[in-house]
């Protein structure tokens, strides 16, 4: 039987070239093939497989060699590559190529990862990440104030940090310069937004979440769900009249809410504060009935009707069918805001937290007991 003739000298020198030249100093990727107690035999597409012994491995921390598996890719140092084709490898001194290699990517695609700070001076915070030093300007650094904190050089802040992991996200690199810097507050940006968009996926009109308060205005109260605000009107904060937000929450406080509205188009929730202390209402409106007459101070206009505030407590809302037997086009035309009328209890609306109220009823009872 005719065997096939063996490939000629030329074609077999040929595919020697198919494999790289490895030089001492160069930065090389490479797969694992092998882990033994004394080191790594790694795959590095090279005319031998290069070696990594385990004192090279430090930077894995104890047990280094556990961490390892066939088919893990790496990336390793040329400590040594000799004639005869032995190439010795580092972990260890490769590790800022990994780290610029990864710091590049997550730059490219918005990235956030966590990097530990390993000081900090008057402008920000020192940061290492796979072995490459970074910073973070103090005006990125979410979790520090900023009133003075440029100008202090022994800043109690930012010295309390030190060692600890932080989410960042790299806004410039450049990597022949050797500058990294890094930004927390993008990071926090980027976090609160994925946790909007999931909160708006999963609040529900009508139920209570637990919140902090993050910030009072004269309008109301900002609370945290968990990574999206919500607002809590003024008019929403107590069954009682309320002059200032101060006088009910103060920054940091830890509420139950009532959710209003839920609006996915302008990611707004509109929250209560007064409606998840539903008992106060109970209490409050359990002396009124349908039919009887209270006295009630408009406090908004709307192209529906009128709201009115009864003894101060409980709101009502006067429909523009019920504010005059001839027909309006709009509740301006029969009340302004401030007025005080009397007014006739219709219906006590429970789940709304409101009583539907007749200006027209009243005044057609008055009318009829003069006649």
């Amino acid at each position: 039987m005719r065997q096939n003739p063996a490939p000629p000298m030329q074609e077999f020198l040929d595919g020697l070239d198919d494999y790289k030249t490895i030089s001492r100093g160069e930065v090389v990727d490479g797969v694992v093939m092998r882990v033994d107690p004394d080191g790594v035999l790694v795959d590095i597409s090279s005319k031998s497989e290069g070696f990594i012994p385990a004192r090279e491995m430090q930077s894995l921390g104890p047990d280094g060699l556990a961490k390892l598996k066939v088919g893990d890719e790496l990336v390793a140092f040329v400590l040594n590559a000799d004639q005869e084709g032995q190439v010795l490898l580092s972990l260890d001194k490769a590790r800022g190529e990994k780290g610029w290699r990864l710091l590049q990517r997550c730059f490219d695609r918005a990235e956030t990862f966590e990097a530990r700070v390993e000081g900090y001076n008057k402008g920000g915070l020192l940061v290492n990440f796979e072995g490459v030093s970074g910073f973070v300007p103090v005006s990125q650094v979410a979790s520090v104030r900023l009133e003075r904190a440029g100008e202090q050089e022994d800043n109690p802040q930012m010295a309390q940090m030190v060692g600890q992991s932080l989410k960042l996200k790299v806004i410039e690199i450049n990597r022949r310069r050797n500058r990294l810097i890094m930004s927390e507050r993008a990071a926090l940006q980027d976090w609160r937004e994925q946790q909007k968009t999931r909160l708006l996926d999963e609040l529900k009109e009508g139920e209570l979440r637990r919140g902090k308060v993050t910030g009072i205005r004269n309008f109301g109260a900002f609370v945290d769900l968990g990574g999206a605000d919500g607002l809590i009107p003024l008019s929403e904060l107590s069954w009682q009249r309320v002059a200032s937000p101060q006088d009910v929450l103060q920054v940091g406080q830890e509420v139950e809410v009532y959710v209003m509205k839920v609006d996915p188009t302008t990611k707004r929730i509109a929250l209560s504060l007064r409606r998840a202390r539903p008992e106060s209402w109970d209490e409050i409106v359990s002396k009124y009935g349908v039919g009887q007459l209270v006295t009630g101070t408009i406090t908004k206009l709307a192209a529906f009707g009128a709201f009115a505030r009864v003894e101060g407590a409980v709101e009502g809302l006067v429909h523009v069918s019920e504010l005059s037997d001839r027909r309006i086009g709009h509740p301006k035309e029969v009340v302004k805001e401030g007025d005080v009328v009397t007014l006739k209890i219709l219906r006590i609306e429970p789940e709304r937290r409101r009583l539907a109220l007749s200006l027209k009823q009243v005044q057609e009872e008055s009318r009829e007991a003069r006649a």
